[in-house]
């Protein structure tokens, strides 16, 4: 059975990161789009998100205004946490 490439890199020291891209489009500059893009990446130098960024710059219009960056730590069990309330929509 073949194993998931990034189940691999995250064996390897990568972490789940996920970019946060604040852009705008050249014919509206005042107005500040989102986007999400998640991979398996290496701190602190990030290469995929590089590549990725590297990308965006060559081939789509739209200007990159911020990019923040958070990563989840090395491979473990997943987490769960129930909440104590409980909200009803009528």
């Amino acid at each position: 059975m073949p194993v998931d490439p990034d189940f691999k890199r995250a064996l390897n020291g990568a972490r789940l990161t996920t970019a946060e891209v604040l852009y705008h489009l050249p014919d509206h500059p005042g107005l500040l789009q989102t986007f999400l893009w998640q991979t398996y990446d290496a701190a602190p130098d990030y290469p995929r998100l590089m590549q990725f960024l590297d990308f965006w710059r060559r081939e789509i219009e739209a200007v990159i205004h911020t990019v923040r960056v958070a990563h989840a730590g090395l491979v473990k069990p997943a987490e769960w946490r129930g909440a104590d309330v409980e909200y009803r929509l009528q």
